[in-house]
């Protein structure tokens, strides 16, 4: 009778957190100019091949919102469609495919698999992966390749050994010049030779995931994937994004740029519109996930 109890509670404070979310978030087409509801994302990806979700990590509402728009997508699609995490590493990837077939346990699978701190917020995810038997894509690059490029460049990781290159995008890597390398200098404050190779590392990033992800499509034809990275990744389609449609021009992709704003209230949807396809604002009034 406890257990029910319990259960019954469960299901109810469930139901009660997201009521309340819904009334701490607001999307936006930019292409429609209005504001809509997750179905009509998830509505959109009809005709699409990849959907980005440009997230702050530490946005408690935007975590919600992948697992929610994860969890229609796969109700909508649901022999079609996989994820792709920036928060796991190419060389997980057994880990990640052990453990979604219920092998190894979740304790092996934290440690091993090296998760992020705050994997917390992305375990709704997994889990719903692991219960459907979803695919899920460890698409970043593992943190030994990225500290040896922010150390020495890009140009490093010609002198790794033959068996690095299966986690490792096809060299060289090219650095995106243009608004891409605007931006990160105005986010690092300026390109000092420091900076430089910060952003040789970022650029590595997004080549790795780019890469796994067109990898990954051509090996399972006609599936989409749903791809979780920081928004910096996807914003202005630039970034992860812009190397995916290098790999693969003609792949369909739609992005989503996730953020807390002080506009919440009466959000200033102009002044956003050059972010991405939907723009989702979350109240920041709301507590940060850490």
């Amino acid at each position: 009778m406890k257990f029910l109890i319990f259960i019954l509670f469960a299901i109810a404070s469930t139901t009660l957190f997201a009521q309340n979310v819904v009334h701490n978030y607001k999307i936006y087409d930019v292409k429609k100019q209005k504001v809509i509801a997750v179905g009509d994302i998830v509505a959109d990806m009809e005709k699409s091949d990849v959907l980005f979700f440009g997230e702050d990590h530490n946005d408690s509402i935007g975590h919600y919102l992948e697992a929610e728009i994860f969890k229609q997508l796969h109700q909508k699609y649901p022999k079609n469609i996989a994820a792709s995490f920036e928060m796991f590493y190419t060389d997980t990837q057994p880990i990640i495919d052990e453990y979604l077939s219920g092998l190894i346990s979740e304790k092996n699978f934290i440690k091993e698999a090296r998760v992020w701190p705050n994997y917390k917020d992305y375990r709704p995810l997994i889990e719903y992966a692991k219960e459907n038997k979803i695919d899920v894509i460890g698409a970043n690059a593992a943190t030994r390749y990225s500290n040896a490029v922010t150390k020495n460049g890009l140009e490093t990781l010609k002198t790794f050994p033959k068996g690095s290159y299966n986690f490792l995008p096809p060299l060289p890597i090219d650095t995106a010049i243009g608004r891409y390398y605007e931006k990160f200098g105005e986010t690092m404050g300026g390109h000092g030779t420091g900076t430089m190779k910060i952003y040789q590392t970022q650029n590595f990033w997004d080549a790795t995931m780019a890469w796994n992800i067109n990898k990954f499509l051509k090996e399972h034809k006609g599936l989409k994937v749903f791809q979780l990275n920081g928004r910096f990744h996807s914003d202005e389609k630039l970034g992860t994004l812009a190397k995916l449609q290098t790999y693969a021009p003609k792949l369909r992709i739609l992005n989503v740029s996730s953020f807390s704003d002080e506009s919440f209230d009466n959000p200033e949807w102009e002044k956003f519109k050059d972010l991405g396809d939907y723009i989702i604002i979350t109240n920041p009034k709301v507590k940060r996930s850490y």
